[in-house]
Formats: structure tokens, sequence, C-alpha cells
């Protein structure tokens, strides 16, 4: 998944988002951006007041928003394969002693491998859940937290080896812009990944998707959060995105190729992947 110091870039999901996305302060930022104390440049403070869909409203882009279990997967997944690496040659040499053997480890000063992970939301509170959680599952190294607009990336160009944004981009104010920026800051060879909720393909299973959407999420997220309103747009989101061939589509038209996806759930769910090529 990830090549010698390799980068990857995340979003954090939340349940309301604004244009959602992922930013670090990593070598080839662009020098031309008014930056902030960690080199990374401010999002635009001129974009204009446009009207855009929320859920089945239509508000401004401004009121349309208000966490990274896919990072700590992939490091997680990363160190495992280092560490599995070293005990095959490990194993390959029968005559070390324990005692070097246990040397080897204590002098491994990057068990990532000099992959790095860089985890970005438009929203500060989400990234500060991000890194309290990380905290908590012993996460130090390898990840990165930056507030950034998924439309405005402020990366060079073919900085990062994979993109994936998982329950993300559907609440993203103009997709098609962040498509573009997905394609922009990936290397070429690059892949793009996208988990979103997508188009139920059974109809049977649709009606009662149906069912349990409107009757049921709001008044669960009214008795467990006090909040009806986020969960019922949660329901309305949804059945605004796009079809799943109508975001491979998109995400074609964004200059990605060997477009596929895979519906989950009899299309609950689907997963989206391209290349940079």
């Amino acid at each position: 998944m990830a090549t010698h110091r390799s980068y990857a870039l995340w979003s954090y999901c939340g349940l309301r988002w604004s244009r959602v996305m992922r930013c670090s302060p990593l070598p080839g930022f662009r020098s031309s951006w008014p930056r902030g104390p960690l080199g990374v440049r401010h999002l635009s403070q001129e974009k204009q007041a446009t009207e855009t869909h929320f859920g089945f409203e239509t508000v401004s882009e401004e009121e349309k928003g208000d966490k990274g279990d896919i990072a700590f997967r992939f490091l997680n997944y990363v160190e495992a394969q280092h560490k599995g690496k070293l005990k095959r040659q490990l194993r390959a040499q029968q005559n070390l002693s324990w005692e070097e053997i246990a040397r080897k480890y204590q002098n491994e000063e990057d068990p990532l491998g000099g992959s790095r992970v860089v985890v970005c939301d438009i929203n500060k509170e989400m990234l500060k859940v991000g890194k309290q959680k990380a905290r908590a599952q012993g996460h130090k190294a390898g990840l990165a937290w930056v507030l950034g607009d998924a439309e405005e990336l402020p990366f060079d160009d073919d900085k990062f080896d994979v993109y994936t944004i998982a329950f993300g981009i559907r609440n993203v104010t103009h997709i098609n812009q962040a498509l573009q920026e997905a394609h922009r800051v990936l290397k070429p060879g690059g892949r793009f990944l996208c988990l979103e909720f997508s188009q139920v393909n059974n109809p049977l299973v649709s009606r009662l998707y149906d069912l349990y959407s409107f009757q049921v999420i709001p008044v669960l997220g009214e008795v467990i959060a006090g909040d009806w309103k986020s969960y019922q747009y949660l329901v309305e989101s949804i059945r605004q995105f796009p079809s799943q061939e109508e975001f491979k589509e998109m995400i074609q038209d964004a200059g990605f190729e060997k477009v596929t996806y895979e519906s989950l759930t009899s299309g609950i769910v689907a997963i989206h992947s391209g290349f940079k090529l």
C-alpha cells in the first residue's frame, strides 16, 4: 500500500462537514501561498457566498458544514508489514543470538519505514478528536494534523502516493473541485480511493432502507444525541449524492483513469477507485 518514504493523504470524517480534506506541513508546499505558523496557507477568505444544497434544503455555502480511523489502520498496516519483513530477515540468519536479535529491534528507529500519513479536516474540533484517538491508540509518529480545505489544498503537484476519503466527499460543497485537487496532489501512478454512501440497487432493500432512514435514524438522533436535524441531514445528503455510475464519471472527468467501483451491502455504500496515470 505504501512505498519507502511514501506519503498518504487522509481526511477525517464526521457527520457535518464543509469542504473536507487534508493537508500537512511537509516539504513542497506552494511557496507563493501565504503561510500560517505551520507553513500552511490560510483558507481563502474571499469565497463568495453562493447557494448550495444541504440535504434537501438550499443554503449558503458558508452555512454548509459546521474524525481518522483509516489513517490509524494505515499506520498499523505499514508497521506490521515492516515488522514482518524484519522477522523474516532475522529467521534467515540462524546464527544470530537472541541478544543480537533484540539489539536489531532496539536499533530500529522508524518502524513505519519512512511512510507518513497526513490527516486533514476543515473543522478544528474534529482534528482535536482525531489527535485524542491517536494518543489513546498509541500512535506517536507518522501522523500530521492540519486544518485544510478539500477544494484548495496547500500542496505542490505530485506529492502523495495515496489519497483516501471516507464518508466525507458527500459533504464537500463543490465535489468536482475537490476531485480535481485530489488528482493534482497525487503523484503519477498514485491512487484515489473513496468510501461513501451510494444508491441501493435492490428494490426490496431500497424500500426497507428508506423506511429505516427517514423514520428511524432521525428519531435515534434525537433520542441519543438530542440532534434531529443533523441526522435528518445525513439521510437527505445520502439521497442527494450521485449514483455509482454518475460518481464514476465525475472521477473520470477530474482526470483519473482505470476508474472502478464496488458496491457493498446492495449499494448502501460503495468504494470508488481511480489512478493518476
